[in-house]
């Protein structure tokens, strides 16, 4: 269409050979070439941000290089079962063509499915053991999500904030960056290794250290932030952008203040959405998903 539109055509046929005499002959068609060059002017103006396009002509893009991928543990689990082999096997599916993209993928996972705070509370845990047995809980989510993946063939790494050797890898940050360089899926355990910090901490942190775009921050039957509790309350809002700043003033209840400050400071976007929809992760990397995107300024 170049060489037609630059009257270029017979160097196009010297080229091309004879293959290109059937597009000399549709030259000669003015209407056949409008339409040709006006389908590729609509591909190249709007067909990487239109996700109907996209799915038309089979063009993978990507929102986001480098992700930092949030899952609580209870996402992991089913009613009476710490794990839930199809649900493991389903999210490394998804993340297998999430790493085919060529994303560089971190992941930090919580301990939730076996044991919360309020759990070692009604318990009589003293807070500091309590979040010690919730570290060691990540840990073992960490293996079982990297054993998922493992047996789809994707590369993994586990690192893990307190040291056990002969488990997983110490967390440097070196080390995890050159991971993701070389293609390989690194999942975080141990939280940050000291009490009193979530997970949703570690999410913030590990991304602020590994340079990472966004922190996908996937929810368990929750498909975005709304002003009040959808599960609970029907006429419950959902937002469809919101700022940090806006987290903070309505006490939003999305992450802890500590996680939102050091995301703000960063200028990390968060996208949170439901995890339960199968192919909800692999919009999110390419922008598609009707969740709630959370940034430093409106935009």
């Amino acid at each position: 269409v170049l060489f037609l539109r630059k009257g270029n055509v017979n160097q196009y046929r010297e080229a091309d050979g004879c293959a290109c005499d059937n597009i000399y002959k549709m030259e000669k068609n003015s209407t056949f070439l409008f339409l040709f060059e006006s389908f590729f002017f609509i591909i190249r103006t709007e067909g990487f941000h239109n996700p109907y396009i996209r799915k038309m002509i089979k063009v993978d893009v990507i929102m986001y290089k480098r992700v930092l991928l949030k899952l609580s543990g209870e996402a992991l689990s089913s009613p009476g079962n710490s794990f839930d082999p199809k649900i493991l096997a389903s999210l490394a599916k998804e993340l297998k063509q999430v790493h085919e993209l060529g994303v560089d993928l971190a992941i930090v996972v919580g301990g939730g499915n076996f044991i919360r705070g309020k759990m070692a509370e009604t318990m009589g845990i003293e807070r500091v053991q309590a979040d010690y047995m919730g570290m060691l809980a990540t840990v073992i989510n960490a293996l079982a999500v990297q054993s998922a993946l493992e047996q789809e063939g994707v590369p993994t790494r586990v690192q893990t904030a307190i040291e056990m050797q002969k488990v997983a890898e110490p967390f440097i940050v070196r080390r995890a960056n050159r991971h993701l360089e070389k293609s390989r899926v690194v999942i975080f355990g141990a939280g940050t290794g000291n009490p009193y910090f979530s997970t949703d901490t570690t999410a913030a942190l590990r991304a602020s250290e590994i340079g990472a775009d966004v922190i996908l921050m996937a929810k368990n039957g929750v498909d975005g932030v709304y002003n009040a509790d959808p599960k609970t309350n029907p006429d419950a809002v959902k937002y469809d952008t919101l700022t940090y700043m806006d987290l903070i003033q309505e006490g939003l209840a999305v992450m802890d203040t500590t996680a939102t400050s050091m995301c703000m400071d960063n200028d990390i976007d968060l996208v949170v959405f439901n995890m339960n929809e199968h192919g909800n992760i692999l919009k999110a990397v390419q922008g598609d998903i009707t969740g709630t995107v959370i940034t430093k300024e409106r935009k």
